[in-house]
């Protein structure tokens, strides 16, 4: 194993007490005497009273804080690092991590000043926006600078733009976000599941893969890491056209059904005797224009009385003198 292990590190060139290895690797003591009591870390050479640490406990601690970094966890690393130890390689391990860890859209971050970012919603400073902005990850802070932001998507705070300067509220805005994000993120997630299944799965076991199987595997998410993307856009854009459509008609008849609606000119059903007494008189083919006729001269005729039956207004006659 240590000779396993001299292979892959580099020697020892120079030498270091545990403070000088913490300030070098930017770890702490404490965390420098953990990883050795997990086995992360080679024990130090005791020389008297004293340890000391070499270049090859400085590369490991480097290595352990990039895995940390890329999500990994102590146990996993130490799988890997074992794997390096006994002389697989991590080459092809770190190239597939830093291919999953790279940029899943071509969109570049760009940055906004405070007075622009109140331009863009409406021209009036809101602090609770802001802060509820930086809590969606919509906008960052910079380091020392108070009046400048950082925005990972311009495209996503493009979208709230345009969705506020159509009368959405702001808090709208980041309400709908945060229930987008969570379907989004179970789309992800099952999206994994699907390609870990049928494609990964030879590839992630529980041994580490080899170079080349991991070399393999980088070239398999570049390939398929845009499908998630472009199925969803496919699959977003089928459901917005039938669910729009849907909308617009259930609106539309509700429109239709609010309208005022045209006095009925369907037939009205007659006492047949009634019917019977107008065809004696008039004969059947006069039946319908003698009794449209009649109710015609009725309702006139009821007008004719409730207008001679309202009273005179009442004038003051005009003075003779």
């Amino acid at each position: 194993m240590q000779q396993a292990a001299s292979h892959s590190l580099p020697s020892s060139s120079c030498e270091y007490r545990i403070e000088d290895l913490a300030h070098a690797s930017g770890a702490t003591v404490r965390t420098i005497r953990a990883y050795q009591d997990r086995g992360l870390l080679p024990r130090p050479e005791r020389r008297g009273r004293s340890n000391v640490y070499g270049e090859t406990h400085l590369a490991r601690l480097r290595q352990i804080a990039d895995l940390l970094d890329r999500g990994y966890t102590l146990a996993s690393i130490k799988e890997l690092l074992e794997a390096w130890d006994a002389g697989r390689g991590l080459g092809g391990v770190l190239g597939l991590v830093a291919e999953v860890n790279g940029p899943w859209t071509d969109e570049q971050a760009a940055r906004i000043s405070r007075d622009d970012l109140d331009a863009t919603f409406g021209g009036e400073p809101d602090d609770e926006a802001v802060a509820d902005a930086i809590e969606l990850g919509i906008l960052e802070r910079v380091p020392g600078n108070d009046r400048e932001f950082l925005v990972p998507s311009p495209q996503e705070l493009a979208v709230a733009a345009e969705l506020h300067a159509a009368g959405v509220p702001l808090d709208a805005i980041s309400g709908h976000l945060r229930e987008l994000r969570g379907q989004v993120e179970h789309i992800a997630a099952r999206f994994l599941d699907f390609t870990t299944e049928h494609v990964f799965a030879r590839y992630l076991g529980h041994r580490p893969p080899t170079d080349a199987e991991a070399a393999e595997a980088a070239g398999l998410v570049r390939r398929l890491r845009p499908l998630a993307q472009q199925t969803v856009d496919a699959e977003l854009a089928r459901a917005m056209r039938l669910f729009a459509t849907r909308h617009l008609q259930r609106h539309l008849g509700a429109t239709a059904q609010a309208a005022p609606a045209e006095p009925d000119s369907g037939p009205v059903t007659l006492p047949a005797h009634t019917v019977r007494a107008v065809q004696d008189l008039v004969g059947p083919e006069n039946v319908a224009a003698f009794i449209s006729a009649a109710a015609e001269r009725e309702v006139q005729s009821r007008t004719l009385d409730a207008l001679s039956a309202r009273p005179l207004p009442t004038t003051r006659p005009l003075s003779t003198e």
